[in-house]
Parts: C-alpha cells; structure tokens; sequence
C-alpha cells in the first residue's frame, strides 16, 4: 500500500506529506473500529511494510495518534488503541484547548505590551529572527525558532511574568507548531506572514495594530487545529481555511 500520492480526505487537491499520509489512514482505521479501544497496533516493522514507508516516518505518525488521544505506547510492548474519537490533543504536559484559551488571555495583552515597550535591541532581535525564520527549510530548526520568536515578543513587554508564561508553555507551542505543520498542511509561509504583521506593528509601536496581528495570527492557529480535530466541520461565515 502506497499512501505517497494521498490527498487530503475532503478531496482538497493539496498533496499530503508521507507522515499525514500514514497518520491519516491509522486513524481512519481506528475511528471505523478496524483496531478497537484496548487493541495492540501491528509492530512498526508490519506496519512499514504494509504501508510502505521508513521508521522515522511511522514514528512521527505514531507520535501524533498518541497527541491527538487516540493512542499510547508502552515501552517494549507497543502502541495500544486509547480511544476511537478525538476529544482533544495534548501537546507536552497542556490540553490544545487550555492552550488556546491561556494563549488569548496572555499572547494578545503581551503583544500591545511589546509596542509600547520594545527597545531597539528587541526589534532588531525579533527582525533577525524572522528573516532566518523566512530562510529555513527545515521543519524542526523552523519551529525551534516559532517558539522563540513569541518568547521574544514577550520579552520585548518587559514583564518578567509574562516571559515566565511563555517560557512555562514554550515546548508544548513548539509541539502544537510541528503538529500544525506537518498535519494541517498550516505552511510556514503563511505563519512566517503573520509574524511579519506582528513585527511591522511593533517597530510602528501601534499597541492596537500589534494586538489585532496577533489575535489574526492565533486565531489561525485555532481554526488549522480545528481542522485537524473536527476534519470536515462546516465553517460558519466569519470563519476560513488556510490562506494560501
């Protein structure tokens, strides 16, 4: 079985990538019940060769059944069926949905915080980030510097709690950015815009301007997990896909 020219399953014509791919069918095998909550998945040898594709890729998949709650690995006996639907990611030690919510309450107040605060060094700072940030290729270094990038702006409010916030939640927003990336087809182009927004209203120091760039940008954030989770769900009319 050969998932390397799978598409997306609402019949979109963007191609997926191997690990969506894989990620898609194991769990569309779960929710039908073809593995049932409590059942051992095959071992990751089985599993390459049914489908196809090399262990770092079966692993990255596994790794997201396992942050969506659909399953669990237990060392040295295998990956286990936890559950048939998706309620809600856990990326780290924090629900998607705690994320999101702590992310509104702190990420928005710390941005306009940021244009009224920022120092020359913080700007050239958050400037030299996002133009190696529009440079990377590679998902791993990008999303590295995705979570650097908001521990930056934080920085620039000059609050030392707001840091400590972002500091606290950073590897979990380092997880959900990966996840984001490589199963919502959420381009880094795309987010790489919306820091650009956010940077452009601090060097103008408009708090308003920088509040509505990074409400924009979570709010994207927000709408690619959704989804993720409810793959299909109507969008009501306020609401879009991924921009292209």
């Amino acid at each position: 079985m050969n998932l390397s020219d799978s598409q997306t399953g609402d019949g979109a014509p963007r191609r997926v990538s191997a690990m969506e791919a894989v990620f898609g069918h194991l769990r569309r095998a779960i929710e039908r019940g073809d593995y049932a909550v409590g059942d051992k998945l095959p071992s990751e040898a089985e599993l390459c060769r049914t489908l196809e594709v090399s262990r770092p890729v079966l692993r990255e998949a596994l790794r997201a059944l396992q942050a969506m709650g659909l399953t669990v690995s237990k060392t040295g006996k295998g990956t286990f069926v936890l559950a048939n639907t998706v309620e809600d990611p856990t990326f780290g030690d924090y629900a998607a949905r705690d994320l999101v919510e702590v992310r509104q309450h702190v990420e928005l107040p710390v941005a306009g915080y940021a244009a009224l605060r920022r120092t020359p060094e913080d700007l050239d700072r958050l400037a030299h980030l996002l133009e190696r940030m529009e440079r990377e290729t590679d998902t791993t270094a990008w999303v590295a510097m995705d979570s650097l990038f908001h521990l930056a702006v934080a920085e620039a409010a000059q609050n030392p709690v707001f840091r400590r916030v972002i500091e606290e939640i950073r590897d979990a927003l380092a997880r959900q950015s990966y996840f984001l990336t490589e199963l919502g087809g959420r381009r880094r182009e795309q987010s790489n815009r919306e820091h650009r927004a956010i940077v452009e209203a601090l060097v103008d120091g408009s708090e308003h301007d920088a509040v509505a760039a990074m409400a924009h940008h979570l709010e994207r954030v927000d709408t690619t997990l959704t989804d993720i989770v409810r793959p299909g769900r109507a969008k009501t009319p306020t609401e879009g896909g991924s921009e292209a």
